[in-house]
């Protein structure tokens, strides 16, 4: 049987329900708000309310993994439960790890979160290029193989990375060597008029002359933080990405999560209303 490309699942997914990611970030002061502990069972707890607002309204969730590994073993087998939860209820699971390294070392965290049946099991999992983008030639095979996603760091939206990625490397900036190369592969996999399953991490807060990128093809998903608390909104979807921006999925954690359990269904509503709107506004 074959299996169904992550880039294709991203582009139905997004014609169904909108390009709104929700990211799970259940920190220290979000918990409390939330009233719920700072534990564990209040990460889960979190994300499975996060989970059950947004299923069946938007198309991706993300949890940020850094907020469960603090609680130890047991955050884990929380994220476990909010990834299954994720999946089952017909989203999209992001699982914002952020994994780079070189060899069988990078190959077993690709097992981790992207291997059908795995515990941590993810539909798409976050990865740092910075030991080489061919470092991660072995996730890049294993999510080819298996209709999952990889979203490489290109440009992100902190301020503290455009020193490091907008350094010139070769004629091009290291933003721009990252893109083309994940570019590249993705050519190698799939049709023009496909979306590859291999995805780019691009600010909606970045600059993309001053950034030194351009546009890429074959089309695949982008997931844009920046939109939301750091002061992107729909409407700039065009401004920043042009051509590429059917290719967006717009990554908001705070200014979701800050709605609070009674809110966060209407916030999701709210949120995903706005995105179809900027763009029916540029049709």
């Amino acid at each position: 049987m074959t299996v169904a490309g992550f880039g294709a699942r991203v582009r139905d997914a997004i014609a169904r329900h909108g390009r709104l990611c929700v990211g799970i970030d259940p920190h220290a002061p979000l918990l409390a708000a939330w009233g719920l502990p700072d534990s564990a069972g209040g990460a889960r707890d979190l994300g499975l309310r996060v989970v059950d607002a947004a299923a069946g309204v938007a198309a991706v969730v993300k949890p940020q993994v850094s907020f469960f590994e603090r609680h130890g073993s047991a955050g884990l087998a929380a994220l476990e439960q909010v990834l299954a939860a994720a999946r089952a209820a017909g989203l999209i699971a992001i699982a914002d790890a952020k994994r780079g390294d070189i060899g069988s070392t990078m190959d077993a965290y690709a097992e981790a979160w992207l291997r059908p049946g795995a515990a941590l099991e993810a539909d798409a999992v976050t990865a740092s290029p910075y030991l080489g983008v061919g470092s991660l030639t072995g996730t890049f095979d294993l999510a080819y193989r298996e209709g999952k996603g990889v979203f490489v760091l290109a440009a992100t939206s902190n301020p503290e990375a455009r020193g490091l990625q907008g350094a010139i490397a070769g004629g091009d900036t290291v933003a721009a060597r990252v893109v083309s190369e994940v570019a590249a592969r993705n050519a190698a996999e799939v049709d023009d008029d496909e979306w590859g399953s291999l995805g780019l991490v691009i600010g909606a807060t970045v600059d993309w002359a001053d950034a030194g990128l351009r546009p890429f093809a074959p089309a695949a998903p982008i997931l844009a933080p920046g939109f939301g608390h750091q002061g992107a909104v729909p409407s700039d979807l065009n401004a920043r990405f042009g051509a590429l921006a059917p290719c967006v999925l717009a990554s908001e954690s705070r200014s979701i999560l800050s709605a609070g359990p009674a809110g966060i269904a209407d916030a999701i509503r709210a949120a995903t209303a706005a995105y179809r709107a900027g763009e029916e506004s540029h049709v």
